[in-house]
């Protein structure tokens, strides 16, 4: 008797904000992956899903397989397609280890893919473009573990230089004044697997304009697993969550042990009103049905 087989197509969750798009896929332990076309970024590669290779940026927050694994595809197949190599910004600790795979790599496939790796500190900043920042910053999961936001930086000429003239604007600079104000505007920022942390303490999380958090575990029994791999439980996410400003929170990472529509009758009577009005499951039905 023949094997019956059911495939459903494989398709991200896509999430649309005012000003960009959040395209994902995270289910724990299986594969974790957001692109942001409009900012040229991809936090976390997964196993690199057709989407993520046009984007230039791979904001990786850990080694850990599920999150990482896609990375050697993805430079191959940008070199393998003619495009520019792409760049990967990693956290300190692991640059030398991720290099030192690409090369083992290459040895079996016959060439290492051209490939750019930039290590971060957690709390430093990568300057994507002159107006747009990803900042990392600490997480509570494996070592050098980190999230990153993306920051626009939004730059207007001060009140008191406004009536002067083009030429005199130049003498400035070259005099080295400061002639502009600098106005820095959240967009999203991603924290990926963590622990419950204060991170509303920090502008770059608190006032994104969309925030992606890791919730893996909602059912009760669950605590321990989640202490034990150093994730959030459900019964976390609401102080995690006090305090956020921001318009759309997104819950990533649930475990396959919870059903979405189980996991959302958890989260009705987890999260204040006022919380659970902004928030969303990225693998939610909604956000995967075209």
């Amino acid at each position: 008797m023949m094997l019956q087989m059911q495939i459903t197509p494989w398709r991200l969750s896509k999430i649309k904000m005012q000003d960009f798009t959040i395209a994902g896929y995270s289910v724990a332990g299986e594969e974790s992956v957001v692109v942001v076309p409009e900012f040229d970024v991809c936090f976390d590669i997964g196993r690199c899903p057709r989407e993520a290779l046009p984007v230039n940026n791979v904001l990786l927050t850990h080694g850990h397989t599920d999150h990482s694994v896609g990375l050697i595809y993805y430079f191959a197949q940008r070199d393998f397609q003619g495009m520019d190599p792409g760049r990967a910004i990693v956290p300190e600790a692991i640059v030398e280890p991720l290099r030192s795979l690409l090369h083992t790599w290459g040895s079996i496939d016959g060439k290492v893919p051209p490939h750019e790796i930039a290590g971060l500190k957690p709390g430093e900043d990568f300057y994507l473009r002159k107006d747009l920042v990803a900042r990392s910053f600490p997480t509570r999961h494996s070592r050098g573990s980190m999230g990153f936001s993306i920051v626009e930086v939004r730059r207007k000429l001060k009140e008191e230089y406004l009536g002067l003239a083009g030429q005199e604007i130049v003498e400035l600079k070259k005099k080295g004044v400061e002639i502009d104000r600098v106005n820095e505007v959240p967009m999203v920022a991603y924290i990926g697997d963590t622990v419950a942390g204060n991170y509303s303490a920090l502008e770059c999380v608190r006032d994104a304009k969309a925030l992606i958090i890791e919730c893996t575990f909602f059912d009760g029994e669950h605590r321990g697993r989640a202490s034990d791999g150093r994730h959030i439980h459900i019964n976390r996410l609401a102080e995690v969550l006090e305090g956020m400003n921001n318009e759309r929170i997104i819950i990533a990472h649930v475990t396959r042990r919870t059903p979405i529509r189980e996991a959302k009758k958890i989260l009705s009577k987890a999260l204040p009103e006022e919380i659970l009005s902004r928030t969303s499951f990225m693998m939610s039905r909604e956000h995967t049905t075209d």
